[in-house]
């Protein structure tokens, strides 16, 4: 029988520039009776890395706010009022540059990380270095979907597995050679361990237990070349 187990951790307290995350969350799973495994995938909103990492920016009103947004985007892609869809210095296409002003203190705004990937490759590290244990970790944001509606939560930085399951050349169950299929798995990750984190519960750290994965990759392998998109 296949079983995933995704659990989430409470108990982190509101992060504040400069503190020891990794040494945070590994209390934090203690005081949840969770020992971690090999194999195990710590899941991390971005919230908390961009707080550490000191990405909180004042706003004093909404002509900053704009402002900021338009610092952030590296390149405009739709406009609609006061909504911008915008490419990221990551290369995230994303709305309002992912300049973000939810669960954060009325009158500032939370940047992404510089370096997601990197971020979680430091802290995977940290972790995995107190715990005795070799993990992988995710880095998360919510993020929109074009001509879907409603919000998933994807990954923008990780360390320790795959992005992306390359089932190119395997056959499926009636014996058909799969052509095209590219499994976006640390994405399926993200949006897995959002169901247990949710948006307004202050649970930013889950563990997801149970899959067997093998490789590394980084977020960056997600963002699809200009001159495959589609879309623009």
């Amino acid at each position: 029988m296949t079983r995933l187990l995704i659990e989430g951790i409470e108990g982190i307290p509101e992060i504040q520039p400069g503190d020891d995350l990794a040494e945070l969350i590994v209390t934090a799973l203690a005081g949840n009776d969770c020992e971690l495994q090999d194999g195990d995938i710590v899941v991390v909103t971005h919230k908390v890395v961009s707080k550490q990492e000191g990405r909180l920016v004042e706003i004093p009103d909404e002509a900053t706010y704009r402002s900021l947004v338009e610092d952030e985007a590296m390149e405009v892609i739709r406009r609609r009022g006061d909504l911008v869809i915008a490419r990221t210095r990551h290369g995230f296409i994303c709305a309002n540059a992912a300049v973000d002003r939810s669960n954060i203190a009325e009158g500032y705004a939370l940047l992404l990380p510089i370096d997601p990937d990197r971020s979680a490759h430091r802290l995977r590290t940290l972790i995995e270095r107190a715990t005795g244990t070799s993990i992988g970790l995710v880095i998360t944001d919510t993020f929109g979907r074009p001509w879907r509606r409603g919000l998933v939560d994807v990954a923008i930085g990780m360390s320790g597995l795959p992005a992306i399951v390359d089932l190119r050349g395997t056959t499926d169950a009636h014996g058909n050679e799969l052509s095209v299929t590219e499994v976006a798995v640390v994405d399926e990750i993200a949006a897995a361990a959002d169901l247990v984190m949710g948006k307004a519960t202050q649970i930013p750290i889950a563990v997801v237990r149970g899959l067997d994965l093998t490789g590394s990759g980084r977020a960056q392998d997600l963002v699809r070349p200009a001159g495959e998109d589609l879309f623009r």
